[in-house]
């Protein structure tokens, strides 16, 4: 008898004057993905169940269409896809903010596309964090968020529980990221392949970008991941960890590593090593630098962590997959 297969639901969010293409073209990416796992065998890796949810006024989104209709549980993640006519700041229907903060505070990956990034600013859990936007939007963008650390220039921030990319047809990368964190960078890269589109090769050499397992259920945990992704897990202690999660050391050790799969310092190095390798790939910062900003004193130290997660010294990790002219020199 067969083993069943595990589902992870990802949202796709309809709101007026949302780019319908990127909404099918999402929902054909994933059906792709699937296929393609099928193929694998692999009973293991989860089944991806995609809804729409429509935007109606101030009412909290319906879902209009469902993958693989059957039991419902809590979005694994929530995509949000660009407005080909723009969208106004200030205009977010309250209902649907409201949603959307609810999805976060229930383990949900949050996903802008576009301007679709700017319904997250609106929802206010961007704030201290990185983000990126369209670059005919970046300059109102900076103004009305100042609290948000923009990267217009960079195409995309995972920043683990939230992820902003920058052009319209950004769709894809947004959905390749995805498929590469819940079931594989050898599927992600199949699946692009079968698409024709463009994908890093960084994660089928080095092993997925860090994605963080959020949908686990505990409240407790959730928060101090949440708290570790926006200060970027620069400088924290063990006590305050467990501090921010109101349990004991040893309960918080415990629960963690149930929650996680990982132990909190060694949680802390992914997610460092994971802001590393995309400075790597999208900015000139020199290695010493990039070691400095993600929270190293000791750039031998950060040297030593990157390779043991990605397999490659940071120098030669940026030689391979860095897209940026001049990688490797100082910003004046």
């Amino acid at each position: 008898m067969g083993v069943e297969r595990a589902v992870a639901e990802l949202g796709v969010l309809i709101y007026p004057g949302a780019q319908m293409a990127a909404v099918h073209g999402l929902t054909d990416l994933f059906g792709v993905a699937n296929r393609i796992a099928a193929e694998h065998q692999a009973a293991q890796l989860p089944l991806l169940r995609v809804s729409h949810w429509q935007v109606d006024g101030d009412q909290m989104p319906e879902r209009v269409y469902d993958s693989h209709p059957g039991p419902v549980g809590a979005l694994v993640a929530v995509l949000i896809p660009p407005s080909i006519a723009g969208f106004s700041e200030g205009q977010a229907p309250q209902g649907l903010i409201r949603w959307i903060r609810q999805q976060h505070a229930n383990g949900a990956t949050l996903g802008g596309v576009c301007v679709g990034s700017i319904l997250l600013a609106e929802s206010g859990l961007l704030d201290g964090r990185s983000a990126t936007t369209h670059w005919t939007s970046a300059k109102t963008f900076a103004e009305r968020y100042p609290a948000i650390r923009l990267k217009a220039d960079t195409p995309i921030v995972d920043d683990g529980d939230l992820i902003t990319t920058a052009g319209l047809m950004a769709w894809s990368a947004l959905g390749l990221r995805l498929v590469d964190r819940l079931l594989g960078p050898s599927i992600a890269t199949g699946t692009a392949r079968f698409l024709v589109l463009e994908h890093s090769d960084s994660a089928s050499e080095c092993g997925s970008n860090f994605s963080p397992i959020l949908s686990h259920g505990d409240g407790s945990i959730l928060k101090v991941q949440h708290w570790l992704q926006s200060t970027g897990a620069v400088d924290v202690s063990l006590a305050a960890m467990a501090e921010r999660a109101g349990l004991e050391e040893r309960t918080f050790l415990r629960r963690f590593r149930a929650a996680t799969g990982l132990k909190p310092t060694e949680y802390c190095q992914h997610l460092r090593v994971g802001k590393a390798r995309e400075m790597l790939e999208f900015t000139n910062s020199t290695i010493d630098h990039i070691a400095w900003t993600v929270g190293y004193q000791d750039p031998s130290a950060f040297r030593a962590t990157f390779k043991k997660i990605t397999g490659l010294a940071p120098s030669d990790y940026r030689a391979r997959f860095g897209g940026t002219p001049n990688a490797g020199v100082a910003r004046s």
